[in-house]
Parts: C-alpha cells; structure tokens; sequence
C-alpha cells in the first residue's frame, strides 16, 4: 500500500491542534475538552478526517452561531461542530486528486525511527505488566523486530498498531463488570444527549465506540498504540 501524503500530514499535532482551535474559536482558553470530545476527535482521526477540515469545521460552526439573532447558550462541546467537519472533510475527498498518476515525491517521515521502535517497545513492557496482553504484548514486540521491513509504511503499520489497540479494547471489556459497563454508558449518554439530533446514526456509533475504548484504556491503564501517540 503506497503512503498516503495527506494521512502523513494528519500526525502533526492533531490532537492539540484541534484543542487550541477550538478554545480560540470559542473565545475561552481556560476551556477543558470532555472525554467526549477526545472521543470525538479521536474518532475523526479514524474516519480519516484532515486536520484542516476539522480547523475548518470548527470555524464554521461558530460563525453560523455568532450569526444567530438570539444565542441560547454558549457552544460547550466539539460535537455541536460535527456536521460542518464531516462537510468539510467531505469537499476535501472531492477535490482530492486522483490516485493514478505520477506518484508524490518523497517526504520526511513525521516520526523519527527510534522514536517508533521505542513506541513500541514501551507498549509491549507495559502490556508485560498486564496478565492476558501476552500475546498482544508479542505481536508488538514482532512488529519492534522486524521495523525496518515497516517503517517505509507508516500508514499500513498504524493500521496494524490500530487492529492490535482494537483487539486490547475488546479484550479490556470482557473484564468490566456490569456496574462499570452502566456507569460508563451512563456518562456518555449523559454527555452525548445535546448533540445526538446533529449527528448521524454511523457518526454516533463511531463515537460511542471511540468513547468506550478511551474509558477502558483509562480503567485498566493501558497503552495506546496507535502512531498518533508517539512521543
């Protein structure tokens, strides 16, 4: 699979790059994001959304409020901007050129390749401390092994780093008990409950999803494998 420049150009800050934006938009740098709204980023991030679609996005949802006559109440959540980033991110993948053709010249990797390798290792030792990750904490350890034959394919490692985090999650939920499952799915009703009639049924249900796994990751402290969590 051939490296896509524009997935390349996501790895840049995209989690706090959307953050400030959104804090500068709504005009109150003090502004903490939910859980929700790390969810929802995150699920950006897995649907493929540019970065600048979502800058966009943001913009244009606070400049159709402003415009409003009457302002109910200030705009307290990323979600309230969901249907002008996914219209944004949408025109994106029209106007993207098609794949056939020269192919991009080479760019600079966005990570450098000990900064992965250490990535990875330090996942799997953390997985190590965990008992039932053996195996996932092996398939990393494998992946460590062999980078060289990878790290041409940052795009096609991330999805194998993300198909592990996928199966991390699932296994992680198999261990909440029942109270931990409602309390989980109580809060995210609780804090999706404004915005459901803004989003569709597959944007909410990558959300729920995108919520869950964070919740489990933060219950069980585990790593997060995905490249955007490189440090």
């Amino acid at each position: 699979m051939s490296e896509d420049p524009g997935w390349r150009l996501n790895y840049f800050n995209y989690f706090t790059e959307i953050e400030e934006h959104f804090q500068k938009a709504r005009g109150t740098g003090l502004f903490l994001l939910s859980p929700l709204d790390w969810a929802l980023i995150e699920s950006w991030k897995a649907a493929g959304v540019p970065l600048e679609a979502a800058l966009k996005g943001i913009d244009e949802a606070f400049d159709k409020w402003r415009a409003r006559p009457k302002r109910t109440q200030m705009i307290n959540g990323l979600a309230y901007c969901t249907q002008a980033v996914m219209d944004h991110a949408q025109r994106a993948a029209d106007n993207a050129p098609a794949a056939e053709g020269a192919a991009p010249a080479e760019a600079a990797s966005p990570f450098p390749r000990d900064s992965v390798l250490a990535h990875l290792e330090k996942a799997a030792t953390q997985l190590d401390a965990l008992p039932g990750y053996e195996e996932i904490a092996a398939s990393l350890r494998q992946l460590a092994q062999n980078l060289d034959l990878h790290f041409h394919d940052l795009q096609e490692l991330d999805q194998r780093l993300t198909a592990l985090e996928d199966k991390m999650a699932a296994l992680a939920r198999t261990r909440l008990s029942d109270e931990d499952l409602f309390r989980m799915r109580r809060e995210l009703d609780l804090q999706l409950r404004p915005y459901r009639g803004k989003m569709s049924t597959d944007q909410i249900a990558k959300l729920e999803k995108a919520f869950l796994d964070r919740a489990v990751y933060d219950r069980f402290s585990l790593p997060r494998l995905s490249l955007f969590f490189v440090t």
